[in-house]
């Protein structure tokens, strides 16, 4: 920019001396902008690494076993039919993720948040998901066998047919989730497991210690289908219709 001199002393006019000020805290404040702006988050396109942005992205039915997703936010984002085998999830962001018969078997998932996602007919068969959250999850069919489960919050979550057979569920929290049909079959804890408010219609605890479960109430147990192997807490009593036919 061109600025005139005054005719009477050769300084520059009042309103040049402004338009050089203006300009100047303009290049001040952008340059100030890009240091304090955030780093742009990873596009859809971008390479699995920790601490990525693909939230609401779509990652259908691909190969992405073994991936490293550590702290990755991952909310909203379309895992449908994808293989996520043996990857690391751990405190990775899931939340309202759709996982329609996806592959998380093997995965390390320590203390992820899978709130709310949709995960019907999907493997998480030997998970080791410690402190993750599966709030208000849609887990119907899903298989949790073998999984590594300590205290995991299934609060209000939809677990109808899921397969816990062999899991490690000590302090875990089922309160007021939907069990039906689902099995407990040859699960571990040590301490307290919350079921509150469970719905267990026909829900297979064979063989399971439940001495030290909270929340457990007669009308629940009376749903269940145990054996004579199977101990309750005390103050409830094994129901005359067991054993149940098998479903």
């Amino acid at each position: 920019m061109t600025i005139h001199s005054d005719r009477r002393n050769g300084q520059p006019t009042l309103r040049h001396r402004a338009a050089s000020r203006f300009l100047a805290l303009g290049l001040f404040s952008a340059f100030a902008f890009t240091l304090s702006s955030p780093v742009m988050a990873a596009s859809c396109g971008s390479t699995p690494e920790p601490a990525l942005d693909w939230s609401e992205c779509s990652k259908k039915n691909l190969m992405l076993s073994a991936s490293e997703l550590e702290g990755a936010n991952l909310a909203g984002t379309d895992f449908s039919l994808t293989d996520l085998s043996g990857s690391n999830l751990a405190s990775a962001n899931l939340e309202k993720a759709t996982l329609v018969r996806a592959w998380l078997a093997g995965a390390k998932a320590e203390k992820a948040n899978f709130g709310h996602v949709e995960a019907y007919r999907s493997s998480f068969a030997n998970i080791i998901a410690n402190g993750a959250s599966f709030v208000g999850a849609e887990l119907q069919r899903t298989d949790m066998s073998g999984a590594q489960l300590s205290g995991a919050d299934f609060s209000k979550a939809e677990l109808g047919r899921v397969n816990f057979k062999g899991a490690v569920l000590t302090g875990a929290k089922f309160s007021v989730a939907n069990l039906s049909r689902a099995n407990f079959n040859g699960v571990t804890f040590e301490g307290p497991i919350d079921f509150e408010e469970a719905f267990m219609f026909l829900t297979h605890i064979e063989g399971v210690d439940l001495s030290a479960a909270t929340g457990l109430h007669q009308t629940q147990i009376d749903l269940t289908c145990g054996d004579e192997s199977t101990k309750l807490p005390e103050g409830l009593k094994t129901p005359t219709t067991w054993p149940c036919a098998s479903d």
